[in-house]
């Protein structure tokens, strides 16, 4: 657990709740980049929210989505894609010692290009059309499911080092990355 707090919605419009969490990603990125701020709180948040995030979505969000036929199997599949490129970014900038480094700093680039890369996406083309063919009763009902996952996974702690790198293990091993790509054992 951190110092930094994040918000634990249990309910809302799924559409307003993922929206919510992207704009908190984008104002930790912000700190992350602060030489002022607590990087390394900041970092250690940004990683358990990451994860939480990331894992509610593909278990709660898109399938049900793709189930009533609001987003097809290719954005489900194009989201989860960009979810472990995004943790596979992570993971360098959680295994950059400090928070002081050129490492940290690439790193903390690299992620932040995909993750915001991805963000522009997913409000695209899942959020948008959730947001115009998901009746008021389901994105209600698909927030409530999002909103208790994620605080399930912030209560148990979800973005250790070690928990972030069997997340890129099992997305190589699920072939959601590239297996050229594959970091060696260090």
């Amino acid at each position: 657990m951190t110092d930094y707090e994040i918000p634990r919605p249990t309910s809302g419009d799924i559409v307003e709740l993922i929206k919510d969490d992207h704009r908190i990603f984008e104002e930790m990125l912000r700190q992350m980049r602060d030489v002022d701020a607590d990087r390394e709180a900041v970092r250690q948040a940004f990683s358990e929210l990451l994860v939480a995030h990331s894992e509610a979505e593909e278990h709660e969000v898109y399938p049900k989505l793709k189930t009533k036929k609001v987003i097809d199997g290719e954005e489900e599949e194009h989201g989860e894609e960009e979810h472990a490129a995004t943790n596979e970014a992570l993971l360098h900038l959680l295994q950059a010692k400090g928070t002081d480094t050129q490492k940290y700093e690439d790193a903390l680039e690299a992620v932040a290009e995909v993750l915001m890369h991805h963000i522009g996406e997913e409000e695209l083309t899942i959020l948008n059309p959730a947001q115009t063919d998901a009746s008021e009763d389901l994105r209600a009902e698909l927030g409530v499911a999002f909103a208790t996952a994620r605080n399930q996974l912030l209560e148990q702690g979800c973005g250790s080092l070690e928990q972030v790198e069997a997340i890129v293990k099992q997305a190589y091993d699920d072939g959601l990355l590239p297996n050229d790509e594959q970091p060696t054992e260090q």
